[in-house]
């Protein structure tokens, strides 16, 4: 079979490739063909047929001249309706991420695109407000967080039942169903859910228990209100109690005390002190001062 696989092509002898005409894009609309899906359910103006979505076209695809979105280009199709043959346009809508039917056609309406629409013109109005009011947005944001709790407390419900059904065995069910829904099984049954969420409150309390370390004047203030209260009921509650008795008077013991005497300490004679002899009248008594140096030096100038 490999003969029969034409790789090249024959040229006469006398082809001459300058007389082949050539096709030059002289700036114009370029299209192609190309195949596509249609991606909504329209319905053709001319004949009213309704074409759905998913419908497989040969369609021509050409640039919209003059109009962009943000740097991004815009695409015009052409395709015909499959009843009449009638020439539809539509184009594409890069700002919403959609298709505009132009021409020959009506869009059919679309419940999500409307949602889709709806919300978002109320979240941008929504922003604008919270923009020009600021308690407008704490109310909001209180509003979120309180839906989230509840959703939350949803979800731990839906759990908490769901755990409940798994510890329930196929014995178990037929057993239920056989003894016919007594009010006594019924009544056991309600027992057994009310301590399962009773444990699970205590369980959810002990893993999110917040200590506080406790002040000591709190502690002791705290403590002394509590012993002050307790006497106040004690005195309130106990009758009232009967007076101590009176104990005779005992007139006070007197103690005497003996002083011994104490004994005499010998005290040492002193020798006796012998008199002075008296000082004899002829001594002169030494001069003192000026005088003395001038008797010296007269008793030197006479010898």
């Amino acid at each position: 079979m490999g003969e029969r696989k034409v790789v090249n092509k024959y040229y006469p002898p006398d082809f001459d490739p300058s007389k082949v005409p050539r096709i030059r894009n002289k700036g114009g609309d370029k299209q192609i063909k190309v195949r596509m899906m249609l991606p909504f359910s329209l319905r053709c103006t001319t004949c009213g047929n309704f074409i759905y979505k998913g419908t497989k076209f040969n369609s021509r695809k050409e640039d919209v001249q003059g109009e962009t979105y943000l740097g991004i280009r815009i695409y015009r199709f052409y395709f015909r309706c499959t009843r009449c043959a009638a020439e539809i346009t539509m184009k594409t809508d890069p700002k919403n991420s959609d298709y505009v039917c132009e021409l020959g056609a009506t869009r059919n309406f679309d419940v999500h695109r409307e949602n889709r629409r709806q919300e978002e013109n109320m979240a941008k109005r929504k922003k604008e407000e919270e923009d020009e009011d600021a308690m407008r947005a704490l109310e909001n944001r209180t509003l979120n967080s309180k839906r989230e709790m509840e959703m939350l407390s949803a979800l731990d419900d839906m759990k908490s039942l769901n755990a409940r059904n798994a510890r329930i065995s196929t014995g178990d069910a037929i057993a239920a169903l056989r003894s016919g829904g007594t009010a006594q099984s019924h009544a056991d049954a309600l027992r057994m859910e009310a301590e399962e969420d009773e444990a699970a409150v205590r369980q959810f309390a002990a893993r999110t228990a917040v200590v506080r370390l406790a002040d000591p004047s709190e502690a002791r203030q705290g403590e002394a209100e509590a012993r002050g209260q307790g006497d106040a009921e004690a005195r309130e509650t106990s009758p009232p109690a009967a007076p101590p008795p009176k104990r005779p008077r005992v007139p006070p013991k007197v103690a005497f005390a003996v002083r011994r005497a104490k004994a005499p300490v010998p005290v040492a004679e002193s020798p006796p002190v012998a008199p002075k002899p008296p000082q004899a009248a002829s001594d002169p008594e030494p001069a003192s001062g000026l005088a003395g140096l001038m008797a010296y030096a007269s008793s030197d100038s006479e010898g």
